[in-house]
């Protein structure tokens, strides 16, 4: 019996699913056409299915069936809320689809309402990255309905690349926007935009006209837009604020509308206002309110206001421009000293000296004509002038002033207290205690030393105690931080205490799953990357993994005492006196740690010692006895251009500029000293204790320069800070020579910890003052004040250092003296002398005068020279003085030579 015709044809529905999966594009519109609304809905299912399943599928062939799927869809949504909300979707971004003329049929088969709405609700949308390529979409839409335009961002956005398209010959820029229709409506909302600096000022061709910064100042010239719209809004934009780059743009509109003085002077608010923000506005704002007030098209009383706001600022630029305007405005009108005079001393207190003396300048050319009237007020504002200029504004206003400041007096730095130790606090006492600090160590970007002994501790303690217990208190922990092996490309961090966590359940201990899954014979916490410091970590936290799979142990040996990583002499004779008591050896990585970590013993901990029996009493006796590890000085070099120091990464890229940098090596102490029964340190301790090449010729040999020193370094030897300053100089000279960001921060770690302070200590800090980010420059200058405060900063070799530095340029003359000045202002002059007064000799010798920042650096030195009551010619000074000359270092070596001649 023959089928009966058209039975297996497949109804218009399997047709369309067909269309989407097999390719062929040109049919669905046809397709859509043929169903009804039932059959639309019906077609729902299957294609949210097919995109469901295409999510993770980015090949050629699921991005063809992507943009088919995206046609249909919009065919098959009968409501404009879901059609839109199928459009925006994220796996439809990133494509030019929306240029596809079957999307196109298929939104203008729909009703004219539902278009409508379909393009409000994406123009309000906000922008991800797909508004741009929906809007030729919401353009025709917009275009053909005669709808009112959409000011939502993504299609301001959208508007703004389709009519900045550059290909070929074309008009430029201001033509194409005076033809559009869009433009008198779109044009005024590009000034709410974040991020578009970029795009304003691109330039389309060397044609004027041909960038938007311009092409909006010839719109609003020729009326295509509304001219005072735009300055308001510009105006509005700049005084919003925002990223540097928008700011310089908008800036560039400004000027291109180029405003007349009485459009300015009809926004003299916004103008004024425009004095605190970024340093390129408050200097087209202080120049526009300049010319106003020459016009006379402005109050006398903005005089006073802006220079309230400009003579506080720190651009040095803008202060003399300031000062310029007053003395211009007193010579125009004599009647206005008064007011000019008492403005010019809101710069008394600047913390240039230099521009406190321009200052007094300007009230001294215009004191006779203020009268007074003005006397007392500038006598009291003269009490915020340098000493320097005490006598000359004294002899001014008629009264001795600063008579505070007397050096005789003697001078007492106002440091902070000595750091006090930070002890670690007691045990982990429960496991959902422990399970909670895990938690919060595995949420933090770099845990601290004291969050990740306590956990490593309380792990072992709690598995001793209760293992149960602890594997159910941490199960939540394990499942939101999974240990699964690490990559092998970066080093063992704390956060690698997940490997420790995985031995808690004792279903498999870690390293055999690691062998079992084709891991290299050994640690599975080592990679090709791991530094010597990753070594001793992985080293540890293997020893526990074991010991914590075995639960024999009830605590660790090397959990320091306080924050730092030191640990207290007579807490180890404890711990150890318990080990015997309870029958159990340490690990010798355990020992090893808290050998390097143990301080001096007195008298009794140290007969304590010697009454313990076993091998780890005996050899932690002997460690007490003879002194520990030894210190290991540092040797200084220097390298010069041309020394060879060029190098190339692995792809073969120059990365390594030629640098001139003081580096230092740092002998090893072998093998380390040999305990009572001739045990050495484990060879991980004893790579940690490696001596150190000079920092620029260890840096040749390193491929991978990202690795930055972290906190719990510092804890593996924390009363041997020169040692670690040796091995990490080169992060901190990076700081200030290749500008990298971040290496200061731990300056301050080092200034706490315990051990002599010598060459590479002194040698870190002086790059960390001249370091390229404010932040790293703020840290340093802490860990000069805690050094001061232990009393063990030696101001004269930081301050030869820093001469050096600043004289081979490997240290900017202005950022030491903004750190330094920084320094000086919490009231440690004397310290800032005492490294100053040692690098004079250097700055001024070896370093050319023109060099930017000295005068400032030499300026610093006088002022604490004079109120600290210091003393005693300087070679260099006195002749950096008598060689004349009207340059800033000159005049500054005049002073501080009269300061030091008393």
């Amino acid at each position: 019996m023959s089928a009966t015709p058209g039975a297996d044809r497949p109804g218009p529905v399997d047709e369309l699913l067909t269309a989407v999966r097999s390719g062929r594009l040109a049919q669905i519109p046809r397709l859509l056409a043929g169903l009804d609304a039932a059959q639309r809905r019906a077609c729902l299912p299957a294609l949210k299915e097919l995109r469901k399943k295409l999510r993770q599928d980015w090949s050629q062939e699921a991005a063809a069936t992507r943009s088919r799927l995206l046609v249909a869809g919009a065919g098959c949504h009968a409501g404009p809320a879901a059609a839109a909300t199928w459009l925006a979707a994220g796996d439809f971004s990133g494509r030019d689809w929306a240029r596809n003329s079957a999307l196109h049929q298929v939104i203008e088969a729909q009703p004219v309402e539902w278009q409508v709405e379909v393009v409000t609700r994406l123009a309000a949308r906000p922008v991800r990255g797909w508004g741009w390529s929906m809007y030729p979409v919401l353009e025709t839409v917009v275009r053909r309905t005669g709808c009112e335009v959409p000011r939502g961002e993504s299609f301001v956005r959208g508007w703004m690349d389709r009519i900045g398209e550059r290909s070929g010959p074309r008009p430029t820029l201001a033509a194409r926007l005076r033809e559009d229709a869009f433009t008198p409506v779109l044009l005024p909302e590009l000034f709410d935009l974040t991020d578009v600096g970029y795009t304003l000022t691109l330039q389309g061709s060397p044609r004027p006209g041909d960038v938007w910064t311009e092409a909006i100042g010839e719109l609003a010239a020729d009326g295509t837009t509304d001219r005072a719209e735009l300055l308001d809004r510009c105006l509005a934009r700049l005084l919003r604020g925002g990223k540097p780059a928008d700011q310089r743009a908008f800036l560039e509109v400004l000027r291109a509308l180029d405003p007349t003085p009485e459009e300015y002077a009809a926004r003299v608010r916004d103008v004024v206002a425009l004095l605190d923000g970024l340093s390129v506005l408050a200097g087209h704002a202080q120049g526009v309110l300049a010319g106003l007030d020459e016009a006379g098209l402005i109050e006398p009383e903005v005089l006073t206001e802006s220079s309230a706001v400009v003579l506080f600022r720190s651009e040095k630029k803008l202060v003399r421009a300031q000062l310029a305007w007053l003395e211009k405005a007193a010579r125009r009108a004599p009647e206005r000293s008064g007011p000019v005079v008492l403005a010019a001393a809101e710069a008394f207190g600047h913390p240039d000296a230099a521009l406190q003396e321009r200052a007094l300048n300007v009230v001294a050319r215009h004191l006779a004509a203020a009268g007074e009237a003005v006397v007392a007020e500038l006598r009291a504002a003269a009490e915020a002038l340098n000493p320097a200029h005490h006598r000359r504004a004294g002899e001014l206003f008629g009264a001795p002033v600063g008579g505070g400041d007397d050096p005789d007096t003697g001078w007492d730095d106002f440091l902070p207290p000595a750091p006090e130790p930070r002890p670690l606090g007691a045990p982990i006492a429960s496991a959902a205690e422990l399970a909670e600090e895990l938690s919060a160590l595995l949420a933090a970007r770099e845990p601290g030393v004291e969050a990740f002994e306590r956990v490593l501790d309380g792990l072992v303690r709690l598995t001793h105690r209760d293992r149960r217990a602890l594997a159910e208190a941490v199960e939540p922990v394990r499942r939101a931080h999974p240990w699964r092996g690490t990559s092998g490309w970066g080093d063992c961090t704390p956060r690698e205490i997940l490997y420790v966590v995985a031995a808690v359940a004792g279903e498999t201990p870690p390293w055999k799953l690691w062998d079992y899954l084709g891991g290299r014979s050994g640690s599975a916490l080592r990679g090709p990357r791991t530094t010597v410091h990753g070594a001793v970590l992985a080293a540890r936290l293997d020893e526990v993994a074991r010991q914590i799979f075995q639960a024999t142990l009830p605590y660790l040996l090397a959990t320091p005492t306080d924050a730092t990583g030191a640990l207290d002499a007579a807490v180890l004779v404890e711990r150890i006196a318990g080990y015997e008591a309870a029958g159990v050896a340490p690990g010798k990585a355990d020992l090893c740690q808290a050998l390097l970590r143990v301080g001096t013993a007195d008298g009794t901990v140290l007969r304590a010692a010697e009454a313990l029996g076993s091998p780890a009493g005996r050899r932690l006796a002997h460690w007490l006895r003879t002194g520990g590890l030894p210190g290991q000085p540092s040797e200084r070099v220097v390298f010069a251009p041309g020394a060879g120091l060029k190098r190339t990464n692995v792809y073969g890229d120059r990365w390594w500029e030629e640098v001139e940098r003081i580096a230092v090596a740092q002998p090893g102490i072998g093998a380390g000293p040999k305990g009572p029964d001739g045990e050495r340190l484990t060879a991980e301790f004893r790579a940690l204790l490696d001596g150190t090449e000079p920092s620029v010729a260890r840096a040749r040999k390193v491929h991978d320069w990202s690795w930055r020193p972290v906190e719990h370094w510092f804890a593996m030897l924390p009363r041997h800070r020169e040692e670690l300053a040796a091995r990490w100089l080169d992060p901190f000279a990076e700081g200030a020579d290749r500008d990298e960001r971040g290496a200061g921060r731990y300056l301050p770690l080092l200034a706490e910890a315990d051990g002599p302070a010598g060459l590479a200590l002194h040698l870190a800090l002086a790059y960390g003052l001249g370091a390229r980010h404010a932040e790293d420059r703020t840290a340093a200058v802490d860990a000069l004040l805690v050094l001061a405060a232990r009393g063990d900063l030696d101001g004269a070799l930081l301050g030869r250092e820093l001469g050096v530095l600043v004289a081979c340029g490997t240290v900017m003359a202005g950022r030491l003296g903004a750190a330094l000045a920084m320094a000086a202002e919490t009231g440690a002059r004397g310290t800032v002398w005492s490294v100053l007064g040692p690098a004079l000799p250097g700055l001024l010798s070896e370093t050319d005068a023109s060099t930017r920042g000295l005068g400032d650096l030499i300026a610093l030195a006088t002022d604490c020279a004079r109120r600290t009551g210091a003393r005693g010619p300087v070679a260099e000074v006195t002749a950096a003085a008598e060689r004349g000359g009207s340059g800033r270092v000159a005049k500054e070596a005049r002073a501080l030579r009269d300061v030091l001649a008393g």
